[in-house]
């Protein structure tokens, strides 16, 4: 049995791990919810985000910069991908969009396998993230209380530019009837570009920030996506809030198991999983037929 301290600081990793899935999954919900689109590519654009900050940090020397010209970097491919490729699937059965998503998912691994090998890269934790800091109760890193803080942050601005202001609005009444808004003069298609592009930020941004805490390699997003999408069925397929509660419960149920025995934390995660498809298909915030 662990002590009450490994216990403590295995919730604090939970919440760490919680809300960086939960941004992940926003990511892949806010493009499954408004466009009904399933992007497989997600964890791939995890691993591009990652590797984005690893390159930028090499010419900036600063993690801010970096950051920010990666955000950059990551709409401009949502842009391109939107407009090249995922427009035209709007309207296609789920199964080739999940094959298509696939496609570029792989075709993104192996161009960051070619350009950089398969072994795994250190981003190192910025300076204003270093070290430890004084709970009182517990000596936690200083970085993954950062890391909280900041994603919380960003978790509610998505939620406030996507449900609390009108291009929200407008998205939604265009997935509803697409025909009716453009009477209506507003260019819907550029709506969903730009929401499909706000999502590819999202799991970039995802995977920018969580760098410095693991190893950055060509396939470390896979891992991510799976458990993303445990996340968004816990929360409900396109439901914004159920894919952060979503997130922080898978985030928990992973590390305080790994407390016990890290074989069984992923076991645990699909177990919470099917019973809650037994009991609630729709999910804890899903509505019923909601495809």
């Amino acid at each position: 049995m662990p002590s009450w301290l490994v216990l403590i600081s295995q919730a604090f990793n939970g919440l760490a791990l919680g809300t960086l899935l939960a941004l992940v999954s926003s990511g892949l919900t806010i493009i499954l919810g408004t466009l009904g689109v399933l992007n497989f590519a997600h964890g791939a654009l995890f691993a591009v985000g990652a590797y984005t900050v690893f390159v930028l940090l090499q010419y900036t020397s600063s993690f801010v910069l970096a950051i920010v010209v990666g955000c950059s970097f990551m709409l401009a491919l949502g842009f391109l991908l939107e407009r090249v490729i995922i427009r035209y699937f709007y309207d296609r059965p789920h199964e080739d969009q999940i094959l298509v998503t696939y496609g570029v998912g792989i075709v993104l691994v192996e161009c960051l396998r070619a350009g950089f090998g398969g072994n795994a890269q250190r981003v190192p934790v910025p300076s204003w993230g270093q070290g430890a800091t004084q709970l009182g109760f517990l000596i936690y890193p200083t970085y993954r209380l950062q890391l909280i803080a900041i994603i919380a942050g960003l978790l509610l601005s998505l939620y406030l530019v996507l449900y609390r202001t009108s291009m929200g609005l407008v998205v939604r009444a265009g997935i509803e009837n697409p025909g009716m808004v453009g009477i209506l003069g507003i260019n819907v298609r550029r709506a969903f570009l730009l929401v499909f592009a706000i999502g590819v930020v999202a799991v970039g941004l995802a995977g920018m920030l969580y760098a410095p805490v693991v190893a950055v390699s060509p396939d470390m997003g896979s891992n991510f996506m799976a458990q993303s999408f445990v996340v968004i069925v816990l929360g409900g397929l396109g439901s914004f809030p159920g894919a952060i509660v979503g997130g922080l419960i898978a985030g928990e149920i992973i590390s305080l198991t790994s407390a016990f025995n890290s074989s069984y934390s992923e076991v645990m995660l699909y177990a919470l999983m099917a019973l809650l498809l037994v009991m609630r298909p729709q999910g804890l915030f899903g509505s019923e037929g909601r495809a």
